[in-house]
């Protein structure tokens, strides 16, 4: 039996996102004005042949999950890596920072600019639609944020965490970090992550903080061939 994290696109765009899914019942992305995930529901072939019907010529599709990826007919990858997935399990208490935030609509292009700065993963100008960011501004300028991704049924993705290079070392990101964790467990939810399994000291603070291993993942970016 499969967790409900192994495809965390899927159950997302089948449960809580599904606002925002395009697809149809063997395969989903996300409208890719907002994020670029997608998935297949397994691995059958007819599961991966409408995964590849879902981008045009020139898209890209990213998968992330705990199973080998296999490639759509038409399809080369331009990216892959092993991840790892973690959850918080040990409770985090609210942070009460007045140097913290929540960000709005109004930031959109300066989150955007601090992640292509920083490159914490795919982000683009509507990721405000998948759930809440927070952040922390130095004379009106943003230097360090955080939010929530992907949503399922009793968890939610803590990303998009970036601290501008110049503010690294200041404890910004473990602030941030336990910020988003803390109001997801508020809720009564389970905050899990992605990294690159490469990144050990990131893995190494999400340890730190009470992140724990679910499962090693795989993910690729596919493009039409």
């Amino acid at each position: 039996m499969t967790h409900i994290l192994d495809r965390p696109a899927w159950t997302a765009l089948e449960t809580k996102h599904a606002a925002f899914a395009e697809g149809g019942d063997l395969a989903k992305r996300y409208r890719p004005s907002i994020v670029p995930f997608a998935s297949a529901r397994d691995d059958t072939p007819a599961s991966v042949g409408q995964l590849g019907g879902l981008a045009g010529s020139g898209e890209s599709l990213a998968i992330i999950q705990a199973s080998p990826i296999i490639l759509p007919s038409g399809y080369v990858t331009t990216l892959t890596a092993d991840a790892v997935q973690m959850v918080a399990e040990r409770h985090l208490p609210q942070v009460h920072d007045p140097r913290i935030e929540p960000l709005g609509e109004a930031d959109a292009q300066a989150m955007l600019d601090l992640a292509v700065l920083t490159k914490p993963g795919p982000f683009t100008l509507k990721a405000l639609c998948l759930g809440s960011f927070w952040g922390v501004k130095r004379d009106g300028a943003l230097i360090a944020m955080a939010g929530e991704r992907m949503k399922q049924p009793g968890y939610t993705e803590l990303s998009g965490l970036c601290v501008h290079p110049e503010s690294r070392g200041t404890g910004l990101g473990r602030l941030l970090l336990q910020l988003v964790s803390a109001e997801i467990f508020a809720r009564g939810e389970l905050p899990y992550l992605h990294a690159f399994a490469a990144n050990t000291g990131a893995i190494a603070l999400y340890e730190s903080l009470g992140f724990k291993l679910r499962s090693r993942m795989h993910v690729a970016v596919l493009q039409v061939a």
